[in-house]
């Protein structure tokens, strides 16, 4: 997720701009040791381009606000000039009050969308555990976590007081891997009260040297807020292996 950025990081590029330009003027005196002076002007010319990529960033991230150019040349330059802003006190707050309304309306739009689509998920999410529910060899527990015995572990089963080491490889019901430590080739550690519930109750019903897919419903999982790249409401499907109890 982007942070929008605030007005305290535009503070340190003008720092940063202010501080540059001081340095490119003491180069211009040369150095003790041989080493040629800085080229001021480019120096110049590239602080100028990078504060003005980054308040462009800014000015996207903070709702992809469009300015007017040339009207925004004449307000800086008016405030580099030191001169009293062009709107009265009642036309800037106007202006606040307009891109406050403009955002409220955004951020509406935003959450109108965001809870058809956790609607739509829940629904979709009921459906595909009812018809896996049914599957030979897939158990229901009373939470409503669906698992599957791949391979029978024969160590001792973790408490949630327990770290436990594994690999596992957690996908969606689309089959969309979004995370996996087989692929990264490095296993996990985690305490069983540190993770997700589905996780902390499945890993209970496993032995150590085990191998279980665990089918959690988004109430065991990140529920209608979603995580990161998972969605909504989104039915979590992991292949777990268990390979040591601690």
């Amino acid at each position: 997720m982007k942070n929008t950025l605030s007005s305290s990081l535009l503070v340190l590029l003008v720092s940063l701009f202010s501080g540059g330009l001081q340095a490119s003027e003491a180069a211009l005196s040369g150095s003790a040791d041989g080493v040629p002076p800085a080229n001021a002007d480019a120096l110049k010319k590239d602080l100028s381009y990078f504060f003005g990529f980054s308040f462009g960033n800014m000015l996207k991230e903070g709702g992809n606000v469009e300015v007017d150019m040339p009207r925004l040349n004449e307000g800086m330059l008016d405030s580099l000039a030191g001169k009293a802003p062009a709107m009265d006190e009642a036309q800037q707050q106007a202006v606040i009050g307009a891109i406050r309304a403009q955002q409220e309306a955004a951020q509406a739009l935003r959450a109108e969308a965001q809870a058809s689509m956790a609607s739509q998920a829940a629904k979709e999410s009921a459906a595909f555990l009812q018809e896996n529910g049914a599957k030979a060899g897939v158990k229901t527990t009373a939470s409503g976590l669906q698992y599957e015995e791949l391979v029978a572990g024969t160590g001792e089963s973790p408490s949630p007081e327990n770290t436990v080491k594994v690999h596992y490889e957690g996908r969606l019901v689309n089959g969309q891997v979004f995370d996996s430590s087989i692929a990264r080739d490095m296993p996990a550690e985690f305490g069983l009260s540190q993770v997700i519930a589905g996780w902390t109750e499945g890993l209970q019903l496993m032995k150590a040297g085990g191998k279980t897919r665990f089918t959690i419903p988004s109430d065991l999982a990140y529920g209608p807020g979603g995580m990161g790249g998972i969605p909504p409401n989104s039915v979590l499907i992991f292949d777990v292996e268990l390979l040591e109890v601690k």
